[in-house]
């Protein structure tokens, strides 16, 4: 009874009120293993209420001006800045990161995705067209959708939710988020500060739960005429389902195979540490045993090398970085993504094999191509499959420019105009005089 009283219970963010719901579910502490939350494990009933609450509070946010809802994401930045180190600490629980990470990019981006959209809002202009012939003016106009449903993944749990929430709350929707239920607890905490930073009740609407419940509840009520989500291509299939008979607007931001392809003349010094980075930065044992029976060959990691973990930690979701080599492109460690510390080395000879192989994948999110040829650069960049291609570098974001992937990696774009769109819809008016 000790340990259950000192858990940690999460409870839904509905028209500017915490909420209790009927049953809950356990988070993990993925450093030891052990439950160390409870999440409310939501469903129909909690989606109505949310409905509810962004249907009463849309017309009041909506007829705002852009300065005024400006104002308030600016409010809503300083305040996430504040808690930066309580945040961090509390995503670097919830989530597995290492406390450097969540304290130098996941939480930073968070106050940033606030403030460049409370920035970019002030600055969108619409088109006017003239026929003089006629005597008519043409000119468009932009409205906010509505209720905007945002579905956010584990991986980055605050980064990501505010990346669809600031734009979507800028251009004057009211929203309802669902986190995912693996880790919450940065958005719960979030919710402490809406209402200081001037956030009205019910413009932000927080339900937690899993993708079944919850998630169908939101994807399908005929209330929310818009979904943002990122996640798995299965997931994804299945909001596409349940949104067509509503003609639901969609934007899909799913998995990724990104593969890094360095040339001969590649900088080593720049090169190696930043790749190194980007393969190991995400925090799974059956792809590497499956890579092992189909003839591949573990250089470092799991099933060579031993881990050693302080006895607090021996229960925890950790792995060694693994590195895989003579690995065939049919295998399935090149062609899934894989959410751990693992990472297949293969060589080739030409700039046409590279790119052919690296297009081989039904994935096209992201890339890297490190050379020093300009040309190639260039080149190879403007011939491979994917929505984003960095060179030379990695993870470098200018939040101005679309973001999101080709083939399965998803639907759409986000970015500054490409959110203002999303989140907006256009509207022509004929004026004849």
């Amino acid at each position: 009874m000790a340990a259950s009283r000192a858990l940690l219970t999460l409870e839904n963010f509905i028209g500017g009120k915490f909420l209790p719901c009927n049953s809950y579910l356990d988070s993990y502490d993925p450093s030891t293993g052990e439950v160390y939350c409870r999440v409310p494990d939501s469903g129909k009933e909690e989606i109505e209420a949310a409905v509810e609450a962004a249907r009463a509070a849309f017309p009041g946010w909506s007829s705002r001006s852009p300065q005024e809802r400006s104002q308030v994401l600016h409010q809503l930045a300083d305040l996430l800045e504040q808690s930066l180190e309580e945040l961090a600490q509390a995503e670097s629980k919830d989530q597995g990161k290492t406390i450097t990470l969540a304290r130098t990019m996941d939480i930073p981006r968070s106050v940033q995705n606030f403030r460049f959209f409370a920035s970019s809002i002030l600055h969108h202009t619409s088109e006017c067209t003239q026929m003089d012939h006629l005597g008519c003016l043409h000119y468009t106009v932009r409205a906010p959708v509505g209720i905007a449903g945002l579905i956010s993944p584990w991986n980055l749990p605050l980064y990501l939710l505010t990346w669809k929430m600031a734009p979507a709350i800028a251009a004057g929707n009211t929203v309802i988020a669902k986190p995912s239920e693996l880790t919450s607890v940065t958005a719960w905490m979030m919710c402490r500060l809406l209402e200081k930073a001037g956030v009205p009740a019910g413009v932000v609407n927080i339900v937690f739960g899993t993708g079944p419940r919850v998630g169908e509840a939101l994807v399908s009520h005929p209330e929310v005429p818009l979904i943002s989500f990122t996640g798995s291509q299965p997931t994804a299939e299945r909001i596409t389902q349940l949104s067509a008979p509503h003609c639901k607007k969609l934007s899909l931001e799913l998995g990724g195979k990104n593969p890094a392809l360095i040339f001969e003349d590649a900088n080593l010094e720049e090169c190696v540490p930043t790749t190194v980075r980007s393969s190991f930065a995400n925090q799974v044992r059956s792809y590497i045993k499956r890579a092992r029976m189909e003839g591949a060959q573990i250089l470092c990691g799991e099933g060579v090398d031993k881990l050693n973990l302080p006895p607090r930690n021996q229960t925890g979701y950790f792995m060694l970085p693994t590195v895989i080599t003579d690995i065939k492109d049919e295998s399935c460690c090149m062609k899934e993504e894989i959410f751990g510390p693992v990472t297949c080395v293969v060589p080739f000879d030409s700039e046409e094999e590279v790119i052919q192989r690296a297009n081989s994948v039904k994935y096209g999110l992201a890339a890297t191509v490190w050379s020093s040829n300009v040309g190639r650069v260039h080149r190879v960049a403007k011939r491979l499959q994917a929505g984003l291609v960095w060179t030379n570098c990695w993870l470098i974001r200018e939040l101005n420019l679309p973001f999101g992937g080709m083939k399965s990696s998803g639907v759409g774009r986000e970015g500054v105009k490409d959110s203002y769109e999303f989140f907006t819809e256009i509207k022509t008016i004929t004026v004849k005089h």
